[in-house]
């Protein structure tokens, strides 16, 4: 299971910082990116499924030119030239635990899908990401399905696209696919970490902002402005409307909560009474 990157410590951060400096030079086509994210998610499949492999390549005791010659030897040819160019790259630096590199692998790979999209497309793919989590979390049926052990993969990716057909971005499918993957902790989780690198690839947040009613364009732009000066970045909007909670918005931003809804300040009022 992928464990939140930030949880990265030492070598290990220092080898994502390193190789994320690739993938941000902009030197790709699209096109390229987007094979580029498919050939990593492999990789990282394949070094999760093999512990003897991940364990080699990642191995202190072993001399990174050794890595690197074996990495090209098993990759040449069945994965793209950028693909063996990083993954010969990544399994030369020092990992702190074996299971770092796969996890490093996917999110590159999830950065290079989002950049296929293109920075013009990065809120469209935030917003129908957003949608597709909403959706599956809306539909508790299709939510078994998609987590049910006993289907295939394919079958899963089939529901997927049966769903969203062409109603959706490339790239908005391939993450979608991918968090099928299990290597988050549910298909949810998977969506809500690929909304975090579609934002924070071009240098955004993301706000879950829950209200009471729908907000107008004007009332979402104000709210965004507000955002991005206090947080001194762009601020991408998700919504979602909770009629129980009377009046109000309650924003969430990483770990931080500004809960201002009406249920909210009726809950610390019965407390201070009960104080």
């Amino acid at each position: 299971m992928v464990h939140p990157l930030s949880s990265l410590r030492g070598s290990s951060a220092e080898a994502l910082h390193d190789l994320g400096d690739r993938l941000d030079s902009g030197s790709l086509t699209e096109e390229q990116y987007a094979t580029l994210g498919s050939d990593l998610f492999g990789v990282a499949a394949l070094l999760r499924s093999e512990p003897a492999l991940r364990r080699t390549v990642t191995d202190v005791s072993t001399a990174a030119e050794a890595k690197s010659s074996l990495a090209r030897q098993l990759l040449d040819g069945k994965v793209s030239g950028p693909a063996v160019d990083l993954v010969a790259d990544a399994v030369a630096k020092r990992w702190v635990a074996a299971r770092d590199l796969a996890d490093t692998l996917e999110h590159l790979g999830a950065v290079a899908v989002v950049r296929s999209a293109g920075r013009e497309a990065a809120g469209r793919l935030s917003d129908e990401l957003f949608v597709v989590g909403q959706t599956v979390e809306a539909n508790p049926e299709l939510g078994t399905a998609l987590s049910d052990p006993q289907r295939s993969a394919s079958d899963k990716a089939g529901l997927l696209r049966a769903l969203l057909a062409s109603r959706v971005l490339p790239a908005t499918m391939t993450l979608a696919e991918q968090a099928l993957s299990g290597s988050h902790r549910s298909f949810g989780a998977a969506i809500g970490e690929y909304q975090k690198v579609a934002a924070a690839t071009y240098g955004e947040g993301v706000a879950l902002v829950t209200a009471a009613r729908e907000l107008t364009d004007a009332e979402q732009e104000r709210l965004a402005r507000a955002l991005s000066a206090q947080y001194d970045r762009p601020i991408h909007l998700n919504l979602e409307v909770d009629r129980s909670l009377l009046g109000g918005l309650r924003v969430e931003i990483g770990d931080d909560v500004i809960d201002g809804t009406v249920l909210a300040r009726l809950d610390e009022a019965r407390r201070r009474l009960a104080g």
